[in-house]
């Protein structure tokens, strides 16, 4: 074992060792013939008996597997296409709330052999201004973002996700209205690499959104999403560049559209997006634009968009997640080997489509079918299947089988 390893496996044990620690130590308030309340809720929980602390530990292991196939022309363009195998993701979490009013969050991922910080932020709820977070998380951008991969309907986010802000350092006020219906979010972030490091006085990004339910029952059986995204990224300075590239929707394969990394003065990224549900099935869909800044490139404009639907063959449906303006986990009406339960079974499928030639770029277009066979055993535990078949547009196809077994807490 390296010595970077053995240090993540010991940072890892650590952590477990301290929330042990925490769930079984006295407290003052057992002082008082009161205890703290510790339990399962699809995750482990526990919680101070005057409601001050709410702590919670958890993890996520993504086991995928894909049989990619491709052209001669791709072949050709990209070496050959092999089936793989991997722990896509691999997490430990720990969050909670104290004092009531401040929030915080510690996810790493240890897939991949090191330590990836992804959401690692400190907040304050209800200041007069709002909800303040600062450190690394997701920038308030897309519905299908701001669904955790936990929870999205198929293995990969759509394509257009290439122009979505993802996790970086920075400050976001962000609070609800009208019943937590409706939504806003802003914050200016630092452009940050995998670690969370950034650096650079011009690198910074102007992200908003908003989004509402004009159709909201209180159990989300029924509920008309709708909502806006803006994100204005600032590369002014020297060495300031975007990149725009993308893979089919399926683990490990390479990315097949790329406009190069370009510099450029700045980007406008806008998305539009919308969800419904009625009952078992649901529907989803968004438009993204990212309007390039820079005369020397013809002011390139790229742009992809997607539509998707679902069913849920045994009668669940899929839950909105109030405050996040995103959907969340899946809770089958019957328990897969409990007295004879399935589990729940979701059929769904997706078009979408992303276009980075404009201009003096020329990164190529890709459009994806996927069709997805979801089974959801328990509300921990799933399994996914996806089919994909994508065309690089005048340069070939390529199509995969993919699936993923998948446990969170």
């Amino acid at each position: 074992m390296t010595r970077q390893r053995a240090f993540i496996v010991l940072k890892a044990v650590c952590l477990c060792l301290f929330l042990g620690l925490i769930a079984v130590s006295p407290t003052a308030a057992e002082e008082d013939d009161e205890t703290w309340d510790f339990r399962w809720k699809n995750g482990f929980k526990l919680d101070s008996p005057d409601g001050n602390f709410k702590l919670a530990f958890g993890g996520r292991i993504n086991l995928d597997f894909t049989f990619p196939s491709a052209d001669s022309e791709l072949d050709s363009l990209f070496g050959p296409f092999e089936d793989t195998s991997d722990i896509r993701r691999g997490r430990l979490v720990f969050s909670g709330t104290v004092y009531e009013r401040v929030e915080f969050k510690i996810e790493y991922d240890f897939a991949g052999g090191d330590a990836d910080p992804t959401d690692v932020y400190v907040g304050i709820r209800d200041t007069p201004a709002g909800n303040i977070r600062v450190g690394h998380f997701f920038e308030p951008f897309s519905i299908e973002q701001h669904t955790s991969t936990k929870y999205t309907t198929f293995l990969e986010r759509a394509l257009p996700n290439a122009f979505s802000p993802s996790r970086n350092v920075g400050i976001m006020l962000h609070d609800t209205a009208v019943d937590r219906r409706l939504l806003w979010a802003v914050g200016v972030f630092r452009e940050s690499d995998g670690f969370a490091f950034g650096q650079g006085d011009d690198q910074l990004n102007l992200t908003a959104r908003i989004a509402g339910l004009p159709i909201f029952t209180d159990d989300s059986h029924r509920l008309l999403h709708l909502g806006l995204s803006f994100s204005r990224k600032d590369r002014g300075g020297d060495g300031g560049s975007v990149r725009y590239r993308q893979r089919p929707e399926t683990p490990f394969s390479p990315r097949l559209v790329d406009t190069g990394s370009l510099a450029v003065e700045a980007v406008d990224v806008v998305a539009l997006e919308v969800a419904f549900n009625a009952g078992s099935f649901h529907t989803q869909g968004e438009y993204m634009q990212a309007s390039v800044d820079d005369s020397t490139l013809g002011d390139p404009s790229f742009d992809g968009y997607y539509i998707q639907a679902g069913y849920f063959l045994t009668g669940e449906h899929r839950p909105y997640i109030l405050g996040r303006g995103g959907f969340g986990r899946i809770k089958p009406r019957s328990i897969f080997g409990k007295e004879g339960g399935r589990g729940a079974w979701e059929i769904a499928a997706r078009y979408s489509t992303i276009d980075l030639t404009d201009g003096a770029v020329a990164g190529g277009e890709l459009e994806d079918v996927t069709l997805a066979l979801n089974w959801y055993l328990n509300p921990v535990t799933r399994l996914q299947l996806n089919y994909v078949t994508a065309e690089v547009v005048d340069v070939g196809d390529f199509d995969s089988l993919a699936a993923r077994l998948q446990i969170d807490f």
